[in-house]
């Protein structure tokens, strides 16, 4: 059979199927669908060479090959009733109805749906095949092409040999023939910042302080991470990993996790690229662990806890998780002076402390050593505080320093 009578038949079995659907269906309020659009259907009826496609629930009919329908052994993968996502590569005029495809063509026939391609900034599937200067190789339905490294993704590329053998989207960037042959340069990148922005746009939806959304960690710097909150980026600070100190962020993140995020602030920048600079909180998703410090910490309590930092001026010892107390070093050298609190201790230490003051309201706890009968009670704080005024009240070492014997409130 020659390949004008092929066409022939093709276009026989397509209008005698449109015909039989039409009658027994009847058509419905028109659905424009344009060349390069990506619609979604569902098969209705299948022919000897050809399937019929309603799309936007009978408003337009298209015309698929069943060889756009079989796997590689040949079989046919659909059925009536099954939904497909195909492309529309032509329209046929008045009657509204679409040829469609699911994959390029090879030849004459993929160069020319190239340059539809080309012209209408549509998607193509694309192999990568190998490396070279400067970026890598491409086939598309057997055209070699060029995608730079550039262009590969969306972020900086170190090994691009990793994509090697895979197949993805591509946008076709240029396509030209010359004496040479095909000129054909493709960009993955273009795609992915368009989906970034369709994603941001829904995400600015829901974008409003206090909302808790998903998120997944795109970069870890020493002052904190970046956050992909779905095309769009916010900021979790170190100070807002959780309650419990931390020293680094990657300590307790990686590249990639999967984590909830509270939106703390939202702030507009001006800037067209990064519309808003995004504040968020892992901290505030947490239950404050200070909660239990009334209930389990009071004045004169001995617990035993672990140094977790050791400063100058003492040591910090976590008594609750996420709660910790300062150590003075005037405790520490048994009435020796220290310089630093590491010539005593060190981190990880374990030791029993009595606390001797509990300020609730800065979120402080001065700790010594031994039993002790110069604690502060909290009667003695808020009469301080009282006395002296909030601008004057001075810090809980002045007030234990009047505590002891010999000192000024002594």
């Amino acid at each position: 059979m020659s390949d004008n009578d092929r066409a022939s038949g093709k276009a026989e079995d397509f209008a005698s199927l449109l015909a039989e659907f039409e009658g027994s269906q009847g058509r419905q309020a028109r659905f424009v669908a344009r060349v390069g659009d990506t619609v979604h259907g569902r098969v209705v009826m299948i022919g000897q060479e050809s399937a019929v496609v309603e799309i936007a629930g009978g408003a337009v009919e298209g015309m698929i090959d069943l060889d756009q329908l079989r796997d590689g052994d040949g079989n046919l993968g659909v059925k009536v009733g099954d939904e497909i996502d195909a492309r529309v590569v032509e329209t046929m005029g008045k009657q509204g109805s679409v040829v469609l495809r699911r994959a390029m063509g090879r030849g004459p026939e993929a160069k020319a749906e190239l340059a539809q391609a080309a012209r209408l900034g549509l998607a193509v599937e694309g192999t990568v095949t190998a490396v070279n200067k400067g970026g890598v190789e491409v086939t598309v339905a057997g055209v070699r092409g060029f995608c730079p490294i550039s262009q590969l993704e969306a972020r900086h590329v170190a090994d691009a040999g990793e994509y090697v053998g895979r197949k993805l989207q591509f946008r076709v960037t240029r396509y030209d023939v010359d004496r040479r042959g095909v000129n054909l340069v493709v960009s993955r990148r273009v795609l992915l910042e368009e989906e970034a922005r369709d994603r941001a746009e829904k995400v600015r939806a829901k974008l409003v302080a206090g909302a808790v959304l998903p998120g997944v960690v795109a970069s870890i710097r020493d002052f904190g991470a970046f956050v992909d909150l779905g095309g769009i980026e916010g900021m979790l600070h170190v100070s807002e990993l959780g309650f419990s100190r931390q020293k680094r962020p990657s300590e307790v993140l990686t590249v990639g996790q999967r984590l909830d995020v509270q939106v703390l602030k939202i702030e507009k920048t001006g800037d067209a690229k990064r519309p808003e600079r995004i504040t968020l909180s892992l901290k505030a998703l947490e239950r404050d662990p200070w909660e239990d410090v009334r209930a389990r910490l009071a004045a004169g309590t001995q617990v035993t806890g672990r140094i977790v930092r050791v400063e100058s001026f003492g040591a910090f010892v976590e008594l609750l998780p996420g709660v910790e107390g300062l150590l003075h070093t005037s405790e520490l050298g048994g009435g020796k002076p220290v310089r630093h609190a590491r010539e005593i201790c060190k981190l990880g230490d374990r030791l029993v402390v009595t606390v001797l003051a509990l300020d609730h309201e800065r979120r402080r706890i001065a700790l010594g050593l031994g039993e002790r009968d110069d604690v502060v009670s909290q009667e003695d704080l808020a009469a301080a505080r009282a006395a002296a005024g909030p601008a004057r009240f001075g810090t809980l070492g002045d007030l234990l320093r009047a505590k002891k014997p010999g000192g000024a409130g002594g």
